[in-house]
């Protein structure tokens, strides 16, 4: 039987690892999105109700990303956990973030990148202009 302090420890260990793997995974997609020519201007952007993982410029498109990470698909593929609540919530946190930072750009997207760590290497999975 574990004692309290076993269970808190393996629960920070645990968390840890997520931790960890979240940072991988967003590294990740950076250099995939910098590869498509994309220049980021934030990461981990914190507003009221959320984070924003990437935000990044295209030409003259304002470009938020959410990325993803699993390390297996026991939990589903990573872009599955993107559903249209969290969609809205990026669309919300975009605009306090443009407000923020004083940019005034019409052209905003909302990207996903999936990052899959699999034996054989990362899978990673780029989905563009989510409920546009």
């Amino acid at each position: 039987m574990m004692t309290t302090r076993q269970v808190r420890r393996v629960a920070v260990d645990a968390r840890t690892q997520a931790q960890k793997l979240g940072a991988w995974g967003e590294q990740l997609a950076a250099r995939h999105l910098i590869g498509e020519g994309m220049v980021i201007l934030d990461r981990n952007w914190r507003g009221d109700g959320g984070e924003l993982d990437l935000v990044l410029r295209q030409g003259s498109t304002l470009v938020v990303c959410e990325v993803k990470t699993r390390s297996s698909t026991g939990w589903g593929q990573p872009l599955e956990a993107v559903g249209r609540q969290k969609a809205d919530r990026l669309r919300r946190l975009a605009a306090q973030w443009m407000a923020a930072h004083g940019v005034r750009v019409t052209d905003v997207r909302i990207d996903l990148v999936g990052v899959l760590r699999t034996p054989e290497g990362p899978v990673v999975e780029h989905v563009r202009a989510v409920g546009a």
